[in-house]
């Protein structure tokens, strides 16, 4: 398991890479952020619910629905419209999410040849976009009305991006770079 590697060898590692003399001082993953976003379709009750649905099956645990915060003409939305759902994984839901998308998730994905280093967010976040939610082995495709996208935010608490990238490395993410 990841959290078992993290402990055991990724630490030590870390550690004497970044030069730190302390093991408080080498980064980890403090969170998985996962959001469907809906737009205008969150109206439907039936997308929406399954939307909730899907990725309660992908994360394990149940999501939160987002409303809108503010009306927007263009996007076609009004204040308090449901226009997604969201989910935060923490500890060992959060590593045996990781796990997955490192190695099922991400080979499966269509035209996926890297994470890119453009994707950290400069304190040493990284997102990640999946176009298609039933590349996640939990989803039947029988029983799915509409393809989502989905998108992974990784929250660490390195101080920079290469820190961060490091960490992740470590893990096994695929980097083009």
């Amino acid at each position: 398991m990841l959290k078992d590697l993290y402990k055991s060898h990724i630490v030590p590692s870390l550690k004497t890479k970044l030069g730190y003399s302390n093991v408080m001082q080498v980064p980890k993953i403090v969170k998985v952020c996962l959001n469907i976003g809906l737009g205008i379709r969150g109206s439907d009750s039936k997308v929406m619910n399954s939307c909730v649905r899907d990725l309660a099956l992908i994360a394990g645990q149940k999501p939160v629905a987002t409303y809108a915060k503010k009306s927007i003409a263009g996007f076609k939305i009004r204040k308090g419209f449901p226009i997604g759902c969201k989910v935060t994984l923490r500890n060992n839901k959060m590593y045996e999410f990781l796990e997955r998308l490192i190695h099922v998730v991400l080979p499966r994905e269509q035209d996926f040849k890297g994470l890119s280093v453009n994707q950290f967010d400069g304190c040493g976040n990284l997102s990640i976009g999946i176009k298609e939610h039933i590349s996640f082995l939990e989803i039947d495709y029988d029983k799915i009305d509409k393809i989502l996208g989905l998108d992974i935010n990784i929250v660490t608490n390195a101080v920079n991006n290469n820190d961060a990238k490091l960490l992740l490395m470590e893990f096994g993410f695929p980097f083009i770079n």
